[in-house]
């Protein structure tokens, strides 16, 4: 059930449009579910339609096209390697091997903690200073080095909650 406050927070967004274009405010609301649960629930997508009035299939279609959005829980940290070309070429796909081996995950996986998600990631938009991350959607980390991607891997643990 959405609180008060992110009700308030979807009708902030909902002002920016017209209201005959109230779909538009779809991402912003769906990320506002997202930083406060963590992930976007079917029950979320729900909650989304509900009170933008808008049909449920129209938010299922944003949540599934769009890789920013978690349909399942993850970790407290969650780390999207780029494994897109130019990053490849950089060794994208190494950096994204180190993550996991130095984890102890599979790609997708979550460490037994909670602590940590890794994901591959398409094309973060910062091909030149590739390879590189996004942390928990909002951090981009550039030229992944092993020594990078372990001083990032310990900095995160040390701030972990």
């Amino acid at each position: 059930m959405l609180s008060e406050q992110t009700k308030a927070r979807f009708d902030r967004e909902l002002a920016k449009y017209p209201a005959d274009q109230r779909i538009s405010a779809v991402m912003a609301c769906l990320s506002i579910i997202q930083q406060e649960r963590g992930w976007v629930s079917p029950e979320s997508e729900q909650e989304v339609a509900d009170h933008i009035g808008v049909a449920p299939m129209a938010v299922h279609e944003v949540v599934t096209f769009y890789n920013m959005y978690n349909q399942q829980p993850v970790g407290q940290f969650k780390l999207a390697v780029c494994t897109n070309l130019p990053c490849q070429l950089r060794d994208g796909q190494k950096a994204l091997a180190h993550v996991c081996e130095r984890l102890g995950v599979e790609m997708g996986g979550t460490t037994p903690d909670g602590l940590f998600t890794v994901q591959q990631s398409e094309c973060l938009g910062a091909c030149a200073d590739a390879p590189v991350a996004l942390v928990n959607d909002r951090h981009m980390v550039s030229y992944l080095s092993n020594e990078r991607l372990d001083e990032l891997l310990s900095t995160l643990k040390a701030q972990a909650k």
